[in-house]
């Protein structure tokens, strides 16, 4: 009973999970439109070190009319809003994985490759239109953002049922209520590359002229291991008035530096060590600009130079955090000669290379692929509770339509922290959701809910075949293997340990200190899989080319010489059948063919000697000509 109770109370906070309009009159604007620009660093176990930026517009446009004129948010967000029928888009390209067991949960989760979600929301508004609109607006934003965005469609789309919550509010309309879809779909495939993260920056007001995205430096960003760039829109209406609206646009870009590669003897490190360079300043257009360093946990262990302008001690779900804070706008203004600020952090000189004892987080999770062949095989996912209370958990699924999965296959086992191996106790469904892929047309999509207990491990399992493609459907590597995407899993956390999302209602990370809740809906991301389907012997058709090329060429030869060569056909005297006659035609034959070969050596023999005799008959003239000249002239 009381199981049932936990995962219900999962449901509602999910339900309930959008900003309420107390929470969004609170902030009065000093205008109507604001841009923030925001730096988190936080040093992380292993020597790796985690900086987050964070870019928000706030755009009080009122009207709808009043999208035609924007000033600070970029005319396409301002378009899209115009055209389609979105209310609150996230976007994420990603490379590399998150370390959730040594590294914590991030600001904002996000996983490997492409991922898109959206949420629709009007009046008179049909699941047909949604599928039409969203193909579009993945289309526009594969311009934008220079990405493969537009291979989005049925085949790798699904619509959450219980994963996604809207994070919009929308006005009244009278009091017409309108229809909600949402839609989800990923590219694990996507490589993210330099070609994303320039346009990504083009849609700041200050570009990567001035602010903390000078920092953002494709030979130093790409070089990480981890860096994921966001994008996330999503609009608030009052729900009595419809003339006083929202926008708001965040921007972020989550990197994980290794400070073993930075080719370093210590693991000391500075802005300018990470990003290449050191502030040269402040985007004009934002309203504050400052950076936040933690100071509590790993951070312990280093000292910072300089020292910030202000700490901040944020207690959070019953834990405390210890943030220094550096105002760049006061800096810059108070200092008008100060030019590439950096701060470094240097570490004791007594350190020992101590590190603080790693505490697990409340919840993790795992992903990976079991059997052998290219036939059939199962999925399993593991997720550990390593609380001491019961956790309810929401697991979605997208299958492509390439990978057949079986329903009745599907089963949870369950095992203590302390042992190796499952039992074969099982645990019930609190939800379940499943939809059949088809193939070419849609992936399958299985969303389930259960109570984890505590301090311990489930392991979701479902038996899988592999298709065989159509050999135009592979891909140019086509041994490489095809990806299914990662799982994604939700749940609600009693105590805020590890835990740095954003609230719900806030938009800056200020908004995040001292903002305790009863409890802290946390979604986590696993890896995704590559699975080795049944695939043909693509070196065949380069075989029989070679093999085609070579007959040709050798029949070339022949063909062409009989075409072009003059054929002349020689006269054979009958040959007697006789031994005798034999001999003796042989014989006849050799003196024939000596006196053939003797006798053009005769004629040039008189050939010559006529001309010598013509010659010497001339000279006979010419001399006799002279006598007679001289004769007349005496």
């Amino acid at each position: 009973m009381t199981l049932a109770l936990a995962f219900l109370l999962l449901l509602a906070l999910l339900s309930s999970s959008s900003p309420s309009l107390a929470q969004i009159h609170q902030s009065q604007y000093l205008s109507d439109e604001q841009f923030h620009e925001e730096l988190v660093v936080r040093p992380l176990a292993g020597d790796h070190v985690n900086t987050y930026f964070q870019f928000t517009t706030r755009w009080h446009y009122g009207s709808r009319k009043n999208l035609y004129h924007t000033q600070l948010t970029p005319r396409v967000i301002a378009e899209i809003l115009q055209t389609y029928d979105v209310k609150e888009l996230h976007i994420s390209l990603t490379q590399g994985l998150w370390r959730y067991e040594t590294w914590g949960y991030p600001i904002v989760e996000a996983t490997g490759g492409a991922e898109l979600w959206a949420w629709f929301s009007a009046q008179n508004l049909s699941n047909a239109d949604v599928n039409k609109q969203w193909t579009q607006l993945a289309n526009v934003f594969s311009g934008v953002l220079c990405s493969s965005l537009n291979f989005v469609d049925n085949t790798n789309s699904i619509s959450p049922k219980h994963m996604f919550r809207p994070q919009f509010m929308q006005s009244g309309d009278g009091g017409n209520e309108s229809s909600q879809y949402a839609r989800y779909a990923t590219l694990p495939r996507e490589i993210v590359c330099t070609e994303n993260l320039t346009p990504w920056k083009k849609l700041l007001p200050c570009g990567s002229a001035s602010g903390l995205a000078t920092l953002l430096n494709s030979g130093y960003v790409h070089n990480t291991k981890y860096h994921s760039l966001g994008v996330k829109v999503r609009t608030l209406c009052d729900p009595d008035d419809s003339n006083n609206c929202v926008v708001e646009l965040t921007q972020t870009a989550n990197l994980v530096y290794d400070l073993k590669l930075l080719e370093q003897s210590s693991t000391d490190f500075s802005l300018r060590r990470l990003f290449g360079m050191g502030l040269n300043g402040y985007c004009e257009l934002a309203s504050s600009s400052k950076i936040y360093v933690q100071r509590n946990e790993q951070g312990e262990r280093f000292q910072l130079v300089p020292p910030p302008h202000d700490e901040v001690t944020s207690i959070r779900g019953g834990y405390t955090s210890l943030y220094g804070v550096y105002d760049l706008q006061q800096l810059f203004d108070r200092e008008q000669g100060a030019r590439l600020f950096n701060i470094a952090w240097v570490g004791a000189k007594d350190n020992n290379r101590k590190h603080r004892t790693l505490s697990l987080p409340p919840i993790y999770a795992h992903r990976y692929l079991l059997g052998n062949g290219q036939k059939r095989g199962r999925i399993a996912t593991e997720i550990s509770n390593t609380h001491y209370e019961s956790l309810p958990v929401v697991l979605l699924e997208l299958i492509p339509w390439y990978v057949h999965a079986y329903l009745h296959t599907l089963s949870i086992r369950i095992k203590a922290q302390h042992r190796h191996e499952y039992g074969p106790k099982e645990l019930p469904f609190k939800l379940l959701h499943y939809s059949p892929g088809k193939q070419r047309e849609l992936p399958t999509h299985l969303e389930i809910g259960f109570v984890l207990p505590a301090q311990s491990s489930a392991l979701i399992t479902i038996e899988v075949d592999y298709l065989l493609l159509k050999w135009l459907e592979y891909p140019p590597d086509a041994n490489h293997g095809h990806y299914i995407g990662a799982a994604v899993i939700s749940s609600q956390l009693p105590m805020g340990r590890n835990y740095t999302a954003l609230p719900l209602e806030g938009h800056l990370f200020k908004d995040s200190f001292n903002a305790s809740r009863p409890s802290y809906t946390l979604t986590l991301r696993t890896e995704a899989l590559i699975v080795s389907l049944p695939t043909p012997d693509f070196s065949m058709p380069y075989n029989v080319i070679c093999l085609a090329c070579t007959v040709v060429a050798l029949a070339f030869g022949p063909i062409h010489s009989v075409a072009t060569k003059l054929m002349i056909v020689e006269r054979q005297t009958t040959i007697p059948r006789n031994l005798l006659r034999k001999l003796f035609h042989k014989l006849t034959n050799r003196k024939r063919k000596e006196e053939a070969a003797a006798a053009p050596l005769e004629t040039d023999e008189q050939t010559e000697q006529e001309k010598e005799e013509e010659e010497q008959k001339k000279e006979q003239e010419k001399e006799e000509q002279q006598a007679c000249d001289k004769q007349a002239h005496m």
